[in-house]
């Protein structure tokens, strides 16, 4: 039995990391994952660490930084720490001009470069994925277009370095409150309610949906991503604000790597400039086309 799992007799959870605890946990979050973690961010970090800490039965978060620090235990645990500290804030149309965008401009943009040469397939990138909704809503958009205007089809990848919201974004059941943004129409074609999931307040996404959208653990640190390099449009919104500028700026050119030429490349609104010095022109506001 490793020694994470190993239960010891429950005292009263003493809170609290040291400035040195704290600072070397926050160090290795930014070597492994880049996100930054300023001392702001403690009682985030501390607050979000207590429920690991209690069910490994360590009486303190003290005892559990030495054993993921200083004792070998980060292996076992290093799955569990980021998904402890990652901010993971998604919403269905969330920036909704970004979807607008993409219906109205991006995707006759893109077929206009690949037509007549048969059906093409469409491939979309949700880099941050969180639990899925930003996923979930481009096969939403993308599910009316060919609806509409048929003659190409679609995939749709979805990454996140969190396997516990990839978890979440593969079963794809949300509170039934996060599909207010949703417009009626697909609600009505794209969402589910059963018995069982209208009496937990809950919905799920159709299953023609979650065929087209795929999930894999990445971390965008790594400085090789193992996908498709022909990609049509990649969304990463709203993540690297978390990462320095030299990391921003790493990040930014391999996922531009991954686009086909004439790809789109989508960050935040409050990331808008991270695209500008890369070889990409500007489409629309914190949106860049591949030259």
């Amino acid at each position: 039995m490793s020694q994470a799992l190993r239960r010891v007799e429950l005292l009263p959870l003493v809170d609290g990391l040291t400035d040195r605890e704290f600072a070397r946990l926050a160090g290795l979050i930014t070597d492994h994952v880049g996100i930054k973690l300023p001392p702001s961010k403690r009682t985030m970090v501390e607050g979000r660490l207590r429920r690991r800490v209690r069910l490994l039965g360590y009486n303190s978060l003290s005892d559990y930084c030495a054993f993921v620090l200083d004792e070998g235990g980060l292996r076992e645990e290093f799955a569990y720490l980021i998904d402890a500290v990652t901010t993971n804030k998604t919403d269905f149309f969330r920036e909704a001009e970004h979807f607008a965008s993409l219906e109205n401009e991006i995707v006759p943009k893109l077929l206009s470069q690949r037509r007549p040469a048969g059906r093409p397939i469409l491939k979309l990138w949700s880099a941050a994925a969180s639990t899925g909704a930003e996923a979930y809503t481009m096969a939403m958009v993308m599910a009316d277009v060919v609806e509409r205007i048929g003659g190409f089809d679609f995939e749709i990848l979805g990454t996140d370095i969190s396997t516990e919201v990839l978890a979440q974004a593969r079963l794809a059941i949300y509170p039934k409150e996060m599909i207010t943004p949703v417009p009626s129409a697909m609600r009505d074609r794209y969402v589910m309610v059963g018995r069982a999931l209208r009496r937990r307040r809950e919905i799920r996404i159709v299953p023609e949906l979650r065929r087209k959208v795929r999930f894999v653990r990445l971390n965008l640190m790594d400085e090789r991503y193992p996908f498709d390099s022909d990609m049509d449009v990649i969304f990463v919104r709203n993540v690297l604000i978390y990462f320095d500028k030299m990391t921003q700026d790493a990040v930014a050119r391999r996922l531009a790597d991954h686009l086909r030429p004439g790809g789109f490349l989508v960050f935040g609104h409050s990331e808008s400039v991270i695209g500008s010095g890369l070889r990409l022109r500007q489409w629309a506001p914190s949106v860049f086309q591949r030259l």
